[in-house]
């Protein structure tokens, strides 16, 4: 199963296409996907933003499953989480899945093909507008008592929304591996951790056992988030779309204790090769 854990990041600061080079690659995609990227982002950096989200997807998919290109089929729960259809996924693979996250100057993608997987990544700078104690005050319902406190008395301006962004980043990957939204109480999921490693989390006061989150410092002010989880958790509308939502513990600890591999980093010209490669690849009926 060890193949199907991916992680892929995409600095998108180090490309900046013109508009040929821009509708080149946004034609390697389903014409479904055309208009979600055009109609529905007014700023061409967020236009880039969600074409390499989508070409990141494509691309793993074909990579890990070898799927052709006009065979890959994803679509999107009404909370907007990305899946595959359950048909193209591998007997081996019980629950392949993947989240894609991007802020700032990246854009990253994870897989998993047993567990539930949750990303995020965050950007953070010390706003010029306002306080930081003012910025950070309007999400504090968010936060529980014990990491709100963590979060305000972490010293310096620069560390409080270092500890700000780092738990806002862990319970947006938990929220975004069970399918669901902001709207989720986020004060009920609290995170513990030593030093910011041997992370866990409980909700309601109750330890997730069944849980493991990673943390990593991306450089240039990014945080990046990961969650690996029970899909007995999943959302209603995401559990409808996996496989598989119930293990014996065998079963269900080959995949919480697989490795977790590190971040790999791949150019937009690398996406776009494997997408015409994949475009190229012959139909099984052929």
């Amino acid at each position: 199963m060890e193949k199907a854990v991916q992680r892929w990041i995409v600095d998108i600061s180090k490309w900046n296409p013109t508009p040929h080079d821009f509708y080149s690659a946004l034609s390697l995609l389903p014409l479904h996907e055309h208009s979600s990227i055009t109609s529905s982002f007014m700023k061409q950096e967020d236009r880039k933003r969600a074409l390499i989200s989508r070409l990141l997807q494509y691309a793993l998919v074909h990579k890990v499953l070898g799927t052709p290109h006009v065979e890959i089929t994803i679509k999107r729960t009404l909370e907007g989480k990305p899946y595959l259809e359950h048909d193209k996924a591998p007997q081996e693979f019980p629950n392949f899945n993947f989240n894609v996250s991007h802020h700032g100057d990246y854009v990253a993608i994870a897989s998993e093909p047993l567990c539930l997987v949750g990303l995020d990544i965050v950007s953070y700078s010390i706003s010029q507008i306002e306080t930081t104690q003012e910025f950070i005050q309007d999400f504090s319902s968010y936060f529980s008592s014990l990491e709100w406190d963590n979060i305000i008395n972490a010293g310096t301006d620069d560390n409080i929304l270092n500890a700000f962004y780092r738990y806002w980043s862990l319970k947006e990957a938990y929220v975004k591996a069970i399918g669901s939204g902001l709207a989720f109480g986020l004060d009920k999921v609290e995170f513990h951790h030593t030093n910011w490693t041997n992370i866990y989390v409980q909700i309601d006061g109750v330890t997730m056992t069944e849980w493991r989150f990673w943390l990593f410092e991306l450089g240039k002010r990014h945080w990046v988030s990961l969650a690996r989880g029970h899909p007995r958790l999943a959302t209603e509308s995401y559990k409808r779309r996996l496989k598989q939502t119930e293990f014996n513990e065998e079963e269900y600890g080959m995949g919480l204790h697989l490795p977790n591999t590190s971040f790999g980093s791949r150019t937009v010209g690398q996406l776009i090769s494997v997408l015409c490669s994949a475009k190229e690849m012959p139909k099984e009926n052929e």
